[in-house]
């Protein structure tokens, strides 16, 4: 919890509260449904929570934009950002239903009213939004398949619509057929040495009706 607030010494009374239950409850729920690894829960708060909240190094979401969380797993970054910018909606998807379980537990007792959960492939997804997030759910051509009709027209925010992908290791290869993609040290934020290789990867997409 003390690098949440290290990191981000901004936060209200309200979301720290918030924050400071994150530990309580993924550990009871973890204990009933497998959602980090055992190794990872004595290490949530910087592996799970701060790593999510790398998204805000990138972009402050404004009041009344969408995100969609794809593979959110047990929440993240789902969660931690929804707790960050509570005027904005979030809505988390998983293909694992138990997964979708948890998410929907922690956010009723953490009173989120700024997140819905859903077991849904994200192609079944109808809607659009202003940005996509999500942790290395698999490589990034075929997660640009997944949601490449799910952005938005209008661009609101500084940087362009698309998606904001949190990934580590050498990523090159993989995007070097994307051009306008750009790569985000979070070691540039973060001084954990467990930041070292990770990155934000930014990728604007285009509006494709």
């Amino acid at each position: 919890m003390e690098e949440i607030i290290r990191y981000f010494p901004f936060l209200s009374q309200d979301q720290q509260e918030k924050f400071a239950k994150l530990e309580s409850l993924y550990t009871e729920w973890n204990s009933k449904i497998n959602v980090i690894s055992r190794k990872d829960i004595d290490q949530l708060y910087l592996r799970h929570v701060l790593h999510s909240l790398g998204v805000a190094k990138v972009v402050d979401f404004l009041p009344g934009s969408s995100i969609l969380d794809v593979g959110t797993g047990g929440g993240f970054p789902g969660i931690p950002l929804a707790i960050l910018f509570p005027e904005s909606r979030f809505y988390l998807i998983d293909a694992i239903g138990k997964k979708i379980k948890v998410v929907n537990e922690v956010a009723e007792a953490l009173e989120l009213k700024n997140v819905k959960a859903e077991h849904i492939r994200a192609e079944k997804v109808k809607e659009s939004f202003d940005f996509i997030v999500s942790r290395a759910v698999t490589n990034m051509p075929d997660f640009v398949k997944w949601v490449r009709k799910k952005i938005k027209k209008e661009s609101r925010h500084d940087i362009r619509n698309g998606i904001l992908y949190l990934k580590g290791g050498d990523l090159d290869e993989e995007l070097k057929s994307f051009v306008n993609a750009q790569q985000f040290k979070l070691s540039d934020h973060f001084e954990d040495e467990f930041f070292e290789t990770k990155k934000v990867v930014y990728l604007p997409l285009k509006y494709r009706p």
